[in-house]
């Protein structure tokens, strides 16, 4: 197929658009908005790799994924070799597929770039994995012999269940403990059903269990063992359990009832699937205004929730332009289409309520960009006597998340940095031999894939420490930031 066609006719193929549900049906439901690709529009897409000799799109992938060689045996007809050799690469391929932000990675590096659209690697990789996930006989599990060595994984979210995999793979006895009652981290408590269904989770995570991964629920480490407990019963041990503790405002109000943290919000409708109450017995409160505040992809997720509650008027409220919003561009135009109201140069000065606490209006200020911060990006400066109020019956405060001190105040022997988050050397080891740790306990808040990109590189570490071939470096700095 794809073998026989010139360079020139692979060029002349557009980028193929994938199906999704109306902006007018979705906007009422938790069904998933992108409806993925049909087997032709596959391997038309596939057809438009140039199979460069230089595949910088691998370089732009977090976790190193074989972006040519899937699509290559995809357009062949392989399918069942294309899924192989991506789940080689990539352990949880239906979850990246999803939500990873391919157009500022793989896509951004791909050379039809340049000139016009570059190839849908997010959709493609997408459809393989969920054929994957449909053909489960047909794909072999492969691991090495045992190797009488026993990991645990603290937390079992992206970067986690990454780890966990390659570890198992490489014939290690892999335990995950996990503080929440079903596993998958931040995938099942944080990312929306219209985004990422839970099932999708369900299945990748079974996937590691059938290749020998034991995952263990409730189990808080801090609580129910400390760090150095847990480290006694192993040979090494991966922390990954995340940054979930919310940020605030710590403006007036924000005590008033009404007012959530993104945290809170998400996980009581996605964990706790409190957007089919009573049938399911956690509640939430269903605003006819609801105002989120942040601009990433978690304040993006909170608002399109707020939408298919009910809500009438579903806002966000940020302080820089449009331009500046960190969230994935799909996200923003998903979320315009299904009528979310956008508030840019605008921060929040105070919430206000009634005489019986419960939130009746956003207080803000109008902004205007200022000289550039550390960030690169123009600092927003408040526009003297430009107060105005939002009426509102809902607030949601997604500005981000810092380090949970939790697990690390029971082992005071851990180095930390200024912000809480633990300290590693290059290969992923904090300062006790034998313990690493990665994902946004590391980073701070940051990607899926970045924090898969960690697991994997972690579980690569952890290998070399168990047969001998690395040696514990006191750490100094932390891991670069994504």
């Amino acid at each position: 197929m794809s073998g026989k066609l010139s360079t020139r006719e692979r060029l002349s193929i557009p980028r193929q658009r994938i199906p999704e549900q109306p902006p007018e049906a979705r906007a009422s439901n938790f069904a998933e908005v992108n409806l993925g690709f049909t087997e032709q529009l596959a391997l038309l897409e596939a057809q438009r790799c140039l199979q460069c000799k230089d595949p910088k799109c691998v370089r732009g992938c977090p976790v190193g994924v074989n972006i040519p060689r899937f699509l290559q045996l995809l357009t062949e007809g392989k399918v069942a070799e294309a899924a192989q050799s991506l789940l080689c690469d990539n352990a949880l391929p239906a979850v990246t597929g999803r939500v990873c932000p391919q157009e500022t990675q793989c896509e951004a590096e791909c050379v039809r770039a340049a000139k016009g659209e570059p190839v849908a690697i997010g959709y493609l990789e997408r459809y393989v994995a969920d054929w994957a996930r449909t053909h489960a006989e047909r794909l072999p599990i492969e691991k090495a012999p045992p190797t009488g060595k026993r990991i645990a994984i603290v937390g079992s979210g992206p970067s986690g269940l990454t780890a966990a995999g390659e570890l198992a793979r490489r014939g290690h006895e892999v335990t995950i403990y996990e503080a929440l009652h079903k596993p998958g981290g931040v995938l099942v408590y944080g990312i929306p059903e219209f985004r990422l269904p839970k099932k999708i989770v369900e299945q990748e995570v079974e996937r590691l269990r059938r290749l020998g991964v034991r995952i263990e629920c409730n189990v808080v480490i801090g609580r129910t063992w400390t760090l150095p407990e847990l480290r006694a019963r192993f040979d090494a041990v991966y922390i990954a359990n995340g940054a979930g503790l919310p940020l605030f405002l710590n403006i007036p109000g924000e005590n008033l009832k009404g007012v959530y943290s993104a945290n809170e919000y998400l996980t009581r409708v996605n964990l706790m699937a409190a957007w089919q109450f009573p049938r399911n017995d956690t509640p939430v409160l269903h605003g006819q205004r609801v105002a989120v505040i942040g601009g990433g992809n978690v304040a993006l997720d909170a608002v399109r929730t707020a939408r298919r509650l009910g809500a009438q008027e579903a806002m966000i409220v940020y302080r820089r332009t449009k331009a500046e919003m960190p969230a994935r561009a799909e996200e923003i135009h998903h979320a315009e289409d299904e009528g979310v109201r956008f508030h840019f140069l605008t921060a929040p000065v105070e919430i206000l309520g009634n005489e019986k606490r419960w939130v009746t209006g956003l207080k803000c200020i109008r902004m205007e960009p200022g000289a550039p911060d550390e960030t690169g990006r123009a600092r927003p400066v408040p526009v003297p006597g430009s107060e105005f109020v939002l009426p509102c019956d809902i607030v949601v405060v997604a500005i981000g998340t810092r380090a949970n001190p939790l697990l690390t105040s029971t082992c005071p022997e851990l180095k930390l940095n200024r912000w809480g988050n633990i300290v590693v050397d290059e290969n992923g080891m904090t300062s006790l031999p034998g313990v690493f740790a990665g994902g946004d306990i590391v980073r701070g808040a940051a990607t899926v894939i970045l924090a898969m990109g960690d697991g994997k590189r972690a579980a690569q570490a952890i290998d070399a420490w168990l047969r001998g071939e690395l040696k514990p470096a006191e750490a100094q700095t932390p891991a670069p930031t994504g």
